[in-house]
């Protein structure tokens, strides 16, 4: 996608758009919950020649009105439009968020930016959905608005998984907490991924028979330490093949050597070095350990690596086909 595509402006001056269904939020990670929005947003458009409309705040507004509890994301923005456009939207518009931005009057939302700028003529919420200044607005606002401007709103609960509302902020939980990569796909509908650039590193995986590329990544949420079975894409080359792999995050007990992400590429040879992967994670095969020299950490990474490959046989494509 080219940045083009993203309309980046400031409330009123947006690029206005044609007649359309919108369903704002934060939308990071593009989870089970946002496609219900979105699913139904396209519904109503659908129905009456209208655009699909997704709308997104950058930075995240936290990030403005309290940083110390500003959350980790899941997705940069423009995976995030990607992913969104993938998930049924005609378009994205990102309103860049800044201080001025959140003493907007929810009244003043409404009129500048869901009617004069994106020409608003459904919105699909969800219910915990505030906005405008100290978060005023809601949804009964909306629908104030939307019996007076003749736009519908929609109204859409939460999705469920294992008995718990699917939300951004539990996705990155269990990932950080748990390292729960699998319950986390099936959240998202593919696989958390992180991308980064190889760096050079010490060396030691080569000595010991099982080299990796040391990854420098991108401020992102990553799982909590531990061994995982990946995929991996390398970015900026056309028509890569899907890579499979074994992740290590961690501090390297056995050598004392630091925090840092690794990646061992089964069954691959060659230079990686300046290169930028995507790696998606796949499953979690143990927590981090430290081993009594290095016969019993090889041992036990040729172990990992099996274990790697039968995750790896199992994995449904349609939660690697974004990688």
């Amino acid at each position: 996608m080219k940045e083009e595509h993203v309309h980046r402006s400031r409330a009123p001056e947006l690029m206005r758009q044609p007649p359309s269904v919108v369903t704002p939020g934060n939308h990071d990670g593009v989870h089970l919950g946002h496609r219900a929005l979105i699913d139904a947003a396209k519904r109503t458009a659908d129905a009456h020649g209208w655009r699909t409309l997704a709308m997104c705040f950058e930075p995240h507004p936290t990030a403005v009105l309290a940083p110390e509890r500003a959350p980790v994301l899941l997705t940069d923005m423009k995976r995030r439009v990607e992913i969104l456009k993938e998930a049924g939207c005609d378009d994205v518009v990102v309103l860049p968020f800044d201080s001025e931005f959140s003493k907007m009057t929810p009244d003043q939302f409404v009129e500048r930016v869901l009617l004069d700028a994106c020409h608003a003529k459904g919105v699909v919420v969800g219910p915990d959905f505030h906005f405008g200044h100290k978060r005023s607005g809601n949804i009964e606002t909306l629908r104030h608005w939307g019996g007076r401007e003749r736009f519908t709103v929609e109204l859409v609960r939460p999705v469920s998984y294992r008995g718990e509302s699917v939300s951004s902020t539990r996705i990155r939980r269990i990932l950080s907490e748990h390292g729960d990569v699998q319950d986390a796909a099936f959240m998202m509908t593919r696989v958390h991924e992180i991308t980064g650039r190889v760096v050079p590193g010490d060396q030691r995986g080569r000595e010991i028979g099982f080299p990796t590329a040391n990854l420098e990544v991108e401020p992102l949420q990553l799982p909590s330490d531990g061994v995982y079975a990946v995929v991996v894409r390398m970015l900026d080359e056309a028509e890569t093949p899907l890579l499979h792999g074994v992740a290590n995050l961690g501090h390297r007990p056995t050598f004392e050597a630091g925090h840092s992400f690794e990646v061992h590429l089964l069954g691959f040879d060659g230079d990686l070095y300046g290169k930028r992967l995507r790696i998606g994670f796949v499953a979690r095969i143990r927590g981090e350990s430290k081993f009594d020299g290095l016969a019993a950490l090889r041992a036990q990474i040729d172990r990992d690596c099996r274990q790697a490959k039968i995750a790896l046989q199992h994995i449904s494509s349609e939660l690697v086909r974004w990688i």
